[in-house]
């Protein structure tokens, strides 16, 4: 018997998806949550083989759920379930070793047929998303590539300028002339593939050299 646990902030998606699973013999729902803060509460009680995980929640969203999930030693296998389809949302997940990613417009069968996957140590990623997921993965290979190509102090300018710093404000926080600032930068820019300050940017957040938070 395959224990699944489902965590959705919507109380009829919970149900709706009890009674899909179950038509299969061999799934049984034993608990469900309305966010991952919940889901840790019932985890207390309850073992289940699978989680199925919402990303959008209140309280605890998905993608949080997973990052506490990957502290514990022993933690259930995970299937994202959710509408998002964007590339961004999925390889934060891979990221964070997702074991599945389906979205909400699959048929039934095919939802059982990720749960089993997911069970018996495969991953499953739905197949309309494969040929995005990969095409991002070997872009982002190409950017780790370059980001080796810099020093620590490039990678500290590059940051810094990112950040919005101007140059003589990079200088001062460095200890360094702003000419240097300025030939740090040319190389930076050579080796990154980008002609200026906002490219810089765009790349620095998406390779997770700074946060859009920070």
């Amino acid at each position: 018997m395959i224990n699944v646990m489902i965590v959705d902030d919507h109380k009829m998606i919970r149900e709706g998806l009890k009674r899909l699973l179950e038509t299969d013999e061999n799934i049984k729902v034993i608990a469900d949550a309305d966010n991952g803060k919940d889901c840790f509460s019932k985890l207390r009680s309850v073992s289940p083989d699978i989680i199925l995980l919402d990303i959008n929640m209140p309280v605890m969203d998905g993608l949080e759920t997973l990052q506490l999930l990957n502290r514990k030693k022993v933690h259930p296998k995970t299937l994202i379930l959710t509408v998002h389809n964007e590339v961004d949302y999925l390889l934060r997940a891979v990221d964070l070793g997702i074991d599945g990613y389906i979205l909400k417009d699959s048929d039934s069968s095919e939802l059982i047929r990720a749960v089993y996957c997911v069970y018996e140590g495969e991953t499953f990623i739905q197949r309309s998303l494969i040929p995005i997921l990969n095409s991002k993965l070997i872009a982002r290979d190409m950017d780790k590539e370059k980001i080796e190509l810099l020093s620590d102090r490039e990678l500290e300018v590059l940051k810094l300028c990112a950040l919005g710093y101007f140059n003589k404000e990079i200088g001062t926080k460095l200890d360094i002339t702003e000419r240097t600032v300025k030939n740090h930068l040319s190389s930076i820019f050579k080796k990154i593939g980008c002609t200026d300050r906002t490219q810089a940017a765009v790349f620095s957040i998406r390779n997770g050299i700074i946060s859009i938070n920070e």
